[in-house]
């Protein structure tokens, strides 16, 4: 992969871009945000190979059939099996835990390129079923600046994670802003709720 990493970061480079931030060691579950553009993909690729790391990521595991398999794979691909009885996020959390080495595992929380209402909480919860630190990831096309943003500890709640979210992407924006979705968890809700009561 030293090809492709050199190439990968040269081509995101070519296009003005720069990276900031630094690689955290450990295990980690990543925000890849924002989702705005197809663009997203070969951009944060960009990012993870100009920094000089494997950026993981999931997907279903037919995706991982044939030829194109081995690429997807050779990526930072993991094929997982899905069924309705399935626990994913706890699935997901025993990856993380039972993977040999450091690991950053990109989730996008906005889940589609159109605007939401809320944010998908998986990555919250996996980060916390698999005891291991948030990492803002995040492409800003103001400025062709991507990299990697503070570590959040999930334990102290999703309004906590959401605040430190909120503050850091603040000023940053997607290729198609309009596209943004509001960031915030319904659990924020739910958490202030509780407190009232």
């Amino acid at each position: 992969m030293g090809l492709f990493r050199t190439l990968s970061s040269a081509w995101f480079k070519s296009q003005g871009w720069k990276v900031t931030g630094e690689v955290p060691k450990g295990k980690y579950v990543v925000i890849a945000w924002p989702h705005t553009s197809n663009w997203d993909l070969p951009l944060t690729v960009g990012v993870s190979q100009s920094m000089g790391f494997k950026l993981h990521w999931v997907g279903k595991h037919t995706l991982f059939e044939g030829p194109a398999g081995i690429m997807f794979k050779a990526l930072g691909g993991i094929p997982v099996v899905r069924s309705k009885r399935s626990n994913s996020v706890q699935a997901m959390a025993d990856i993380i835990t039972n993977w040999d080495g450091d690991m950053l595992l990109a989730l996008a929380p906005e889940g589609t390129r159109s605007p939401v209402e809320y944010w998908k909480s998986g990555f919250y919860h996996i980060a916390k079923a698999a005891n291991v630190g948030i990492v803002l990831g995040y492409l800003d096309y103001k400025t062709k600046t991507g990299g990697l943003g503070p570590v959040i500890d999930p334990s102290l709640g999703a309004k906590h994670v959401m605040d430190e979210a909120r503050k850091f992407y603040a000023g940053k924006g997607g290729k198609f802003p309009e596209n943004e979705s509001p960031i915030r968890l319904r659990e924020e809700a739910t958490e202030s709720e509780a407190e009232e009561s």
